[in-house]
């Protein structure tokens, strides 16, 4: 069985990306792969310009934590550790920069998502709303190249899932961060730079009309590629 069949594509730096579908379409495992949690059997997959079907285990590992963030259906928080504890393991583990420097910008996160009043506390005394605002500022805060959100509003109620997603949207526009968001829940989130509609493993481009307005001269964030000779989609 073939999860995802001819699948080529680019997104640019800074793009809001929706990638939306049916149950069992391969939006997930689209995902993933982009992600680096799954290898294609064929084709290649670029970020930034690094070719990553190419990268070794090792190599994966870094390339995953420093290039990108995730966000997930259930925050993932550790319960045992505050917000900010929560919010700085990323950069911990790439361990690039001082402790000091990662707890200002881990900071600054939380309270451009409206946390200033939760950083000390533990995870598991605030809300599933706060918990996911959290994990959006632990998606942020290596500042990767592109931000992986799957079903990220999928276990909130209707009323935080639109604040959820009106907070990414937002800090997308003020960082130029790149966001793809695998979701079924596409009335929440209004216009949007790109849809892409998974359908029986195939992608099919929405809203092209707003594609086209994308500037032509950059170069692109993400690029998949069916095969190596092929012409990738812009």
């Amino acid at each position: 069985m073939t999860a995802l069949d001819g699948v080529s594509f680019s997104i640019e730096q800074g793009e809001f990306v929706l990638i939306v579908g049916s149950s069992g379409s391969g939006k997930s495992t689209l995902l993933n792969m982009i992600g680096l949690l799954d290898q294609p059997t064929s084709g290649k997959i670029f970020i930034d310009g690094i070719g990553t079907t190419s990268l070794d285990d090792n190599d994966v590992s870094s390339f995953r934590n420093k290039k990108l963030g995730f966000i997930f259906q259930f925050s993932n928080l550790l319960t045992d550790l505050t917000v900010l504890e929560n919010v700085l393991l990323p950069r911990q583990i790439d361990g690039g920069n001082s402790m000091q420097t990662a707890k200002s910008d881990a900071t600054d996160l939380l309270v451009s998502v409206g946390l200033e009043s939760q950083i000390n506390k533990r995870a598991n005394k605030i809300s599933g709303g706060q918990a996911q605002r959290a994990a959006i500022a632990r998606g942020l805060v290596n500042k990767p190249s592109v931000v992986l959100a799957d079903e990220p509003t999928g276990n909130l109620d209707s009323v935080t899932s639109q604040t959820i997603v009106d907070l990414m949207k937002s800090m997308a526009k003020k960082l130029n961060q790149t966001f793809i968001v695998v979701t079924h829940d596409r009335q929440h989130f209004g216009n949007v730079d790109r849809v892409i509609t998974i359908r029986d493993g195939k992608a099919f481009e929405g809203d092209q009309q707003q594609q086209q307005q994308q500037s032509q001269s950059q170069s692109p964030t993400i690029t998949m590629m069916e095969k190596e000779e092929e012409k990738v989609l812009a």
